[in-house]
């Protein structure tokens, strides 16, 4: 397995996963539009990065994320916006490479923490990452505006 950052040649394979995850939160699996994903991630002002782990040619899970400034003081962070393995690859470290690529991209970037938010209903995300030894913090609320 190899962890590398996602091509404009890897925008059809993050389409299909993005449909995946889609399926897997109780949506429609519906492949993500690939226009929107090349606009998001590979334009000349890029929303996120992505991750993506691989065996040969197949494409086995990722990682998006962005940086967000401030986070403490005039420091940068790292948020982990999503976190997905596929199904036929579960329970094979995907999960942890995934996320020690991740760690290892803050660290390259200068960031002082790495930030994510995980679903109260997701109870194999959340043993994951208390098995990373990362205790969940009070004191936010999470809210979402819907665009126009």
């Amino acid at each position: 397995m190899r962890i590398e950052q996602a091509t404009p040649e890897d925008v059809d394979a993050i389409s299909v996963v993005l449909g995946e995850i889609e399926a897997y939160y109780g949506g429609k699996p519906t492949p993500g539009d690939t226009d929107q994903i090349r606009s998001a991630l590979f334009s000349g002002r890029p929303a996120a990065t992505v991750l993506l782990a691989r065996d040969g040619d197949d494409v086995w899970g990722l990682a998006s994320y962005s940086l967000l400034w401030p986070a403490a003081g005039a420091e940068t962070s790292l948020y982990l916006k999503e976190l997905y393995v596929r199904e036929s690859a579960r329970r094979r470290g995907v999960a942890g490479a995934l996320m020690e690529a991740v760690k290892a991209a803050a660290a390259e970037a200068g960031c002082s923490r790495v930030e994510w938010t995980a679903d109260t209903d997701n109870p194999s995300a959340l043993a994951f990452y208390a098995a990373l030894g990362v205790e969940p913090r009070n004191g936010k609320i999470f809210y979402r505006a819907e665009g126009s």
